[in-house]
């Protein structure tokens, strides 16, 4: 009787928990979490405030998860900071890994990684940083530009590292080490790949595990490049340009072998098809309006939803086609993701809401203003169960949407 109790209990826990015990970037680099029980609206100020942590420093970067922490990072006074929390906001650990982009929209960049037990970043100098989990301290340590050849871009490396089994794979951008892995546990280089030799574009890279060749996913400069996870060896490239070679959205995929790339600064989106088992790409449609600058898209059911950056509007595009089901601007454009029926909408002036999905009309149910932190609203929001985390500049705050 005893075990059958406790059997129950622990498959009524596991039935009320999220999937996604680790988040990385954009949850599971879908920006579409795993979630259920959320909240259908909020009250007028917006959903309780669990806590908020404030003296991060300057940053963008967005919150990782793992073994029951919080993980982000911060700048002071030039030096990058990798801060951990307990899920209840307290302060438990602090390192500081070197120096942190300071020359325009300063601060850190992108998400932690965490896997296996260790953790890893790439700061706004091409730091390649990977951390033990349980100390945060460094394990190994490599610079992307003096490694690898390559040279920084205008407003610094944005990128957070992919990884797939034992790979570590970012992008240095130069000429003959332009897509690297390396070996997670020592940072040994594993293969190169010289991509079409672009500058890296601000972007993190996908995996796409389901073709004949699973393949790893990024934008440089002036391409969308897929390459051989296995080996490095390009499989495809598409010539993808905007004016200034930025393209920090990392493309969404459908399992249907169809790749949504999305940039602003007068490129809008292109939609392409996976052909060859993946050795081939061609296009299927462009959708110049659906600009979206840094926001990202997520995908749901047959439709895909975001924001322009030139085109203030909140979009809903058919899928297969790019058939353009609602633009709406009601709320200033940002960036979006997804959970339990609803998007959740920060917008770059500050602004929260929540939207009910459908492809009929952008459905505005809820909103609020974030009222603290400093600077840009450019982080991603992160849902972590029941929770949702936001940061803006110096602060971290947590509310509860469930």
């Amino acid at each position: 009787m005893k075990k059958t109790f406790i059997l129950c209990v622990f498959l009524i826990a596991a039935a009320v928990l999220p999937a996604q015990d680790i988040i990385q970037w954009r949850g599971d680099r879908t920006g579409v979490y795993k979630e259920n029980g959320l909240l259908k609206s909020w009250a007028e100020g917006g959903p309780q405030l669990l806590w908020n942590y404030d003296g991060l420093g300057e940053g963008h970067s967005s919150v990782a998860v793992s073994s029951g922490k919080i993980y982000v990072t911060g700048m002071t006074e030039g030096k990058g900071y990798l801060y951990a929390f307990d899920m209840d906001g307290k302060l438990l650990n602090k390192k500081e890994y070197g120096g942190e982009w300071n020359e325009s929209y300063n601060g850190t960049r992108g998400t932690v990684t965490a896997s296996e037990g260790k953790l890893y970043l790439i700061s706004g100098m091409g730091d390649i940083v990977c951390f033990n989990e349980s100390d945060l301290n460094i394990v190994w340590k490599k610079n992307i530009m003096s490694d690898f050849g390559s040279e920084n871009i205008k407003w610094g490396i944005c990128e957070s590292p992919l990884i797939v089994d034992e790979k570590l794979i970012v992008t240095p951008g130069g000429k003959q080490h332009n897509i690297i892995a390396l070996n997670k546990n020592t940072g040994a280089l594993v293969w190169s790949c010289p991509g079409e030799g672009g500058l890296s574009a601000y972007c993190s890279p996908l995996y796409v595990g389901d073709q004949q060749t699973p393949q790893v996913v990024t934008m440089t400069a002036k391409h969308i490049i897929g390459v051989d996870i296995a080996t490095g060896r390009k499989l495809w490239s598409f010539e993808n340009i905007n004016r200034h070679n930025v393209h920090p959205n990392i493309p969404v995929y459908g399992g249907d072998n169809m790749l949504l790339c999305t940039s602003g600064y007068g490129k809008g989106s292109v939609m392409l098809r996976l052909t060859d088992g993946g050795r081939s790409v061609e296009k299927v449609w462009e959708l110049a309006q659906l600009d979206s600058r840094l926001g990202a898209m997520v995908k749901i059911g047959d439709y895909a939803y975001g924001s322009g950056d030139a085109n203030r509007f909140w979009f809903c595009v058919d899928w297969k086609t790019g058939e353009l089901k609602y633009k709406e601007n009601t709320l200033p454009v940002g960036n979006v993701i997804a959970a339990d029926g609803m998007l959740y909408c920060y917008s770059d002036r500050g602004d929260i809401a929540l939207v009910k999905i459908t492809p009929d009309r952008f459905d505005l149910v809820s909103r609020f203003p974030v009222t603290l932190g400093t600077d840009q609203h450019w982080a991603h929001p992160v849902i972590y169960r029941g929770v949702l985390y936001v940061r803006h500049g110096n602060t971290l705050m947590a509310y509860k949407i469930s």
